[in-house]
């Protein structure tokens, strides 16, 4: 399919409700005390809270051709004591990453680059000449000393974590493409990531860093050596106990294509339905490949975890999908006219990491949902619960986007959803830790036990055209939010964010 030109911005009266929180420009604005609106504030919090997401998708009156073009812009919400009173206090603030392709933009008052699924503005040559502009829209980890703006296309952007300043593209993490999806392990508090390198081979970079983000060590594995063909569609990947493990869907994009200018990356991607889903195992410890096999045919973005049973099996807990037809849902969500429906249901894969065989899968949410995660100290480890955000229990509208959030218990087999509320939009919960309870249960947050754990995000208020911060107790999300904070700006409905405990 010939790419197509830039998309001239349709009128506000013609968007859905949500539209303002994804395709309206986003404010920054310089930080800003939050006052409870619902609740109190939970004592004993302490941290920041960071979220990235698309928050400009349009210049000098023309649109981004998908979601994932959009200029990313970093909200950070910190809790902490107030200096007088002791009372626990919020603020806020949100700031665009400068990268060099927004300043670039900024300057001339017009979009300029290609991107995943925008052609670059001006003549037939611009397409190949101009580099894809880094949008460091997609999530953020932090560092001891830096916030890191993640967007795989690219190593990642560097900012300053308490007042978001831009510090420019952090090379010494990653010299090129380093995925949105780097996994933490609890005890060691090391890194790992990939990135998918393209040149003269294509290959899929493994990393390894220390928890302040210096190298530990990092291996190369060319695309054709691992028996894949063509640019694949690698965008998270799971830990799992001693092992790596990424499933490849039979999605490929045809480089030429992109590099001539033909097609942008979005639409040279082609979903093969007849060909495997291709799985591969890494050691995490080496790095080096422990087995590779093929499975039925399915596509992903996002998992909630991995981690190895007492038989020695690897097992996979996955937002899965049929086909690929979640692709052009994304890019309908950047026009605001959704025409294509899809849906992911959690699924649990079971491996054999020597073989790679996929022994068995089963249904475990039967109903769409996205943005799995888990509680940060039990990632690669057997969680008992995974959090995700869903559709409403009594139905949505065709073209809707997800309105509650849900707790499934593994042991119970149970999905428990909290229901936002009519045209109420939540994004990604990030799961927060919290105190010791004075029951004296110091279980850790991956069984819950006695402990006060929350669920923190952004929701877009659709009849009030405004945003609020919701804190929600993870052991009972049913109850709704204990603390609602009004926000001074909308913050976009955006991708991933990440918790800092360190103030």
């Amino acid at each position: 399919m010939p790419i197509s030109p830039l998309q001239k911005i349709a009128p506000a009266t013609s968007k859905p409700v949500w539209w303002p929180a994804v395709g309206e420009t986003a404010r920054e604005f310089d930080p800003v005390r939050l006052r409870p609106i619902v609740g109190t504030i939970p004592a004993g919090l302490r941290g920041t809270l960071y979220r990235n997401g698309a928050a400009r998708l349009e210049r000098g009156g023309l649109r981004c051709g998908h979601w994932f073009d959009g200029d990313g812009a970093i909200a950070a919400i910190r809790f902490e004591a107030d200096e007088q009173t002791g009372e626990p206090i919020a603020t806020a603030t949100q700031k665009f990453v400068r990268t060099t392709g927004y300043l670039d933009e900024e300057r001339a008052g017009k979009l300029l680059y290609g991107n995943y699924g925008t052609v670059a503005s001006g003549a037939f040559w611009n397409r190949w000449r101009r580099p894809v502009k880094h949008s460091a829209n997609t999530s953020v980890i932090a560092l001891p000393d830096r916030l890191l703006a993640l967007w795989e296309g690219g190593a990642p952007y560097a900012l300053d974590l308490d007042t978001l300043a831009t510090q420019g593209l952090d090379t010494t993490i990653a010299p090129s493409s380093y995925s949105a999806h780097p996994k933490r392990d609890p005890h060691s508090g090391e890194i790992y990531n990939f990135g998918v390198t393209i040149g003269a081979k294509t290959g899929l970079m493994l990393y390894r860093h220390r928890a302040d983000g210096q190298p530990i060590a990092q291996r190369e594995h060319p695309i054709a050596d691992l028996g894949l063909s063509g640019l694949p569609v690698l965008h998270d990947f799971v830990m799992a106990g001693r092992y790596l493990v990424f499933f490849v869907p039979p999605v490929a994009a045809n480089p030429l294509e992109i590099v001539a200018g033909l097609k942008t990356y979005s639409d040279s991607m082609t979903w093969y339905g007849d060909r495997a889903t291709t799985i591969l195992v890494f050691d995490r410890e080496t790095l080096d490949l422990v087995s590779r096999s093929e499975a039925n045919p399915w596509f992903q973005w996002h998992f909630a975890n991995g981690f190895e049973d007492e038989a020695g099996r690897v097992v996979v807990d996955v937002a899965r999908y049929d086909d690929f037809t979640t692709n052009e849902f994304l890019r309908q969500v950047s026009q605001g006219a959704i025409e294509t429906e899809t849906s992911a249901r959690l699924e649990r894969v079971m491996i054999d990491p020597v073989s790679g065989r996929c022994l068995a899968s089963e249904t475990r949410i039967d109903r769409h949902c996205e943005f799995p995660i888990v509680a940060p100290d039990v990632v690669g480890t057997n969680a008992d619960r995974i959090f995700v955000v869903t559709r409403r229990p009594d139905g949505q509208p065709f073209g809707d986007l997800f309105g509650a959030i849900g707790r499934y218990t593994v042991a119970s087999d149970q999905l428990t959803v909290l229901d936002c509320g009519d045209r109420v939009y939540p994004s990604e919960p990030i799961f927060v830790p919290g105190a010791v309870a004075n029951s004296g249960n110091s279980g850790g947050s991956g069984d819950l036990g006695d402990r006060d754990h929350w669920l923190i995000f952004p929701v877009f208020l659709a009849d009030e055209q405004r945003s609020e911060v919701w804190i929600v107790s993870a052991n009972r999300i049913e109850e709704g939010a204990v603390c609602r904070l009004a926000l001074p700006e909308i913050v976009p409905i955006g991708f991933h964010g990440t918790w800092n405990a360190s103030l």
